[in-house]
């Protein structure tokens, strides 16, 4: 899942119960051996190739047709440029029904790199100490691979189906906002695995926009001739201390606006004898609010200009601003009777779970399958701790997302 925070909900409403469902009984341990070999594979953010063959390499050995996957050219578009663009798969129905699409991130966080999964008891960990398990999202793969492999090996009836495996999640969901969408045919139910527990429905999220930030100052000695200097790190600094000091950095409400902003990175000077004259900063803004989101973007850009208009040098001259941002994705809350989620409570309950609703304070591929006309419903695999050395995956919770997607997949 998209490491920004993401992993924060807040709990939705409930609708009607949903229908009954006939459970389908399966054998997890083909899945909870896959899903260890998938998460040993390195691939972070743009290069994912290895894993996406190991994934084509299953369903072409259990006789999966050739002429049924795809790779799309998602990564030739992406701000960097990746191995491998997004792995489509569609089944044709054995019936007449609604196309159902099936989706999970290929890639990891840079410390999930060099990963050695083994068991402890009900629980997957990483060997190593020094690096993330993985999970968050190869349990992902595993399980709606495992869902395909099921029906191919016991010959399943189905509807049609898509299975997606999108690039480039964790940097900004680059493969769902650029994946070919002729390639997907269409779907009108689609369910989409990330972290957090099996029994959660993700029905929302919010939108989020980064930020690039060049504060362009004045070099001169720090000690010879500081007045002749314009600080590019006080002008930065000022503008920090506004945000903060004003209630725009952090949690931020303002009136009925909700949100967050961080300004995360901050790269500049080389000397301490040289007043710094070139300072970029990387940053961002989210709100389920779209223009209240928009606020924060622009209250953030009128305190760097502020704060640059309060630094002069001897001579009145000022550092300049540079404000470069985009939309990573945009909020999204999918209807209470929609039929995705409706599905998805069904299949849950059809496990002896109980389905719980819940919005996300971060990205999730589903921003954008929502803006491309699919609406998707998140559910979890049982990740814990993701983009941490915590990493972990419980294995009971891998279990039943599996059967849920198996659920799903029959229709």
């Amino acid at each position: 899942m998209k490491h920004s925070g993401k992993k924060r909900t807040r709990r939705a409403p409930a609708a009607a119960p949903a229908r009954s469902v006939t459970p389908i009984e399966m054998d997890p341990r083909p899945a909870v051996d896959m899903v260890m070999r998938l998460m040993a594979i390195p691939g972070p953010s743009g290069q994912e190739s290895a894993v996406a063959e190991a994934v084509v390499t299953r369903l072409r050995d259990a006789g999966v047709p050739a002429g049924w996957m795809h790779h799309d050219r998602a990564h030739r578009r992406t701000p960097s440029a990746g191995e491998v663009g997004n792995l489509v798969v569609k089944f044709p129905g054995t019936h007449r029904a609604p196309r159902r699409m099936f989706s999970a991130h290929l890639d990891t966080v840079p410390i999930c790199v060099g990963a050695r999964p083994r068991r402890q008891g009900t629980t997957i960990v990483a060997r190593d100490s020094t690096t993330g398990l993985g999970a968050d999202d190869r349990a992902g793969v595993a399980v709606i691979l495992n869902a395909a492999l099921e029906l191919v090996r016991r010959d399943l009836p189905h509807p049609p189906l898509t299975f997606c495996w999108f690039i480039q999640e964790e940097t900004g969901l680059h493969g769902a906002r650029l994946v070919n969408r002729t390639l997907l045919g269409k779907p009108k139910l689609a369910f989409n695995w990330d972290g957090g527990a099996p029994d959660k429905l993700t029905v929302g999220a919010t939108g989020g926009y980064r930020m690039a930030i060049q504060v362009h100052g004045i070099a001169s000695h720090a000690g010879g001739a500081p007045e002749q200097g314009v600080s590019a790190i006080s002008v930065a600094a000022l503008a920090i201390a506004d945000l903060q000091q004003r209630g725009w950095h952090g949690l931020i409400r303002q009136g009925a606006g909700a949100g967050t902003s961080n300004v995360g990175v901050i790269d500049g000077g080389n000397a301490t004898n040289i007043v710094t004259d070139h300072v970029v900063l990387r940053a961002e803004a989210r709100s389920h609010d779209t223009r209240f989101r928009e606020r924060i973007v622009n209250e953030m850009r009128r305190a760097f200009e502020r704060a640059a208009r309060h630094v002069r040098n001897d001579s009145g001259q000022t550092a300049t601003i540079d404000f470069d941002g985009r939309l990573d994705y945009d909020s999204f809350r999918l209807p209470d009777d929609e039929p995705s989620v409706l599905a998805a409570e069904a299949a849950v309950q059809a496990i002896g779970r109980e389905p719980q609703r819940a919005i996300a304070n971060g990205g999730i591929d589903a921003n954008w399958t929502f803006r491309h006309g699919i609406p998707a419903v998140t559910l979890g695999c049982g990740q814990r701790h993701p983009h941490t050395v915590r990493e972990s995956l419980d294995v009971p919770d891998f279990e039943a997302a599996c059967r849920i997607a198996l659920q799903l997949a029959v229709g």
